[in-house]
């Protein structure tokens, strides 16, 4: 497991300023510290890939470097996802991407995942990294990856999420029963009676496109 918080970095003042509830009021500058957040977490996801040799021709001589050998595919879980999808997206600009609408229903006994809208390339042996900002109770996490290992085998899985819970983290060890990498902006201290993550930064749907009915 990854933690960008850990290493610190310009990513704990766009942490900072995501959990802030005066800076939250600015929903431009929250989808671009989700982006934000997405390209440095792409950056280090990008040192897993494999890569090979080419030539390249310079204005005065060819040259030799390394590019990435594996095919990403990104798949934004909707709506939150939508800015942090757009900041792997600028990185791995030739990925192709999947969409999966996940929600979940609350009542007074508990939380139930539901899946609704969903579509993905083909997966057999490339690269995929599962993008959802928030990983609370993992639950949602789980059930989109079950539903993508739908369209194929994947080389390898990556699972990224701006913000987490020990709950989420300790849900995805106990029933996926694939390999993976986990990469996160930070881990939070734990879910409040109604799972959402705390500290955290409330829900990250509406803070980026306004709350919905």
């Amino acid at each position: 497991m990854f933690i960008l918080s850990e290493h610190p970095s310009i990513a704990t003042q766009f942490l900072a300023e995501l959990r802030d509830v005066h800076i939250q009021k600015d929903r431009m500058r929250f989808r671009k510290n989700l982006e934000r957040l997405g390209q440095l977490l792409a950056y280090e996801v990008s040192k897993t890939l494999a890569y090979q040799s080419i030539i390249v021709k310079t204005p005065l001589e060819s040259t030799q470097t390394s590019v990435p050998a594996d095919q990403v595919v990104l798949v934004a879980v909707l709506r939150a996802a939508l800015p942090f999808h757009q900041g792997f997206l600028t990185f791995f600009d030739q990925a192709e991407s999947g969409f999966i609408g996940v929600f979940r229903e609350e009542s007074d006994e508990k939380i139930e995942v539901q899946l609704g809208y969903h579509a993905s390339p083909n997966l057999d042996n490339k690269v995929l990294i599962l993008v959802d900002p928030m990983l609370a109770t993992g639950q949602s996490c789980v059930a989109a990856l079950e539903t993508l290992l739908q369209y194929g085998t994947p080389k390898a899985i990556h699972l990224a999420a701006a913000f987490a819970a020990p709950e989420g983290v300790q849900h995805l060890a106990n029933h996926l029963k694939v390999p993976y990498s986990l990469w996160l902006g930070t881990l939070d201290e734990k879910l409040n009676a109604k799972s959402y993550i705390v500290p955290g930064l409330g829900d990250a749907g509406d803070l980026a496109f306004g709350e919905k009915l």
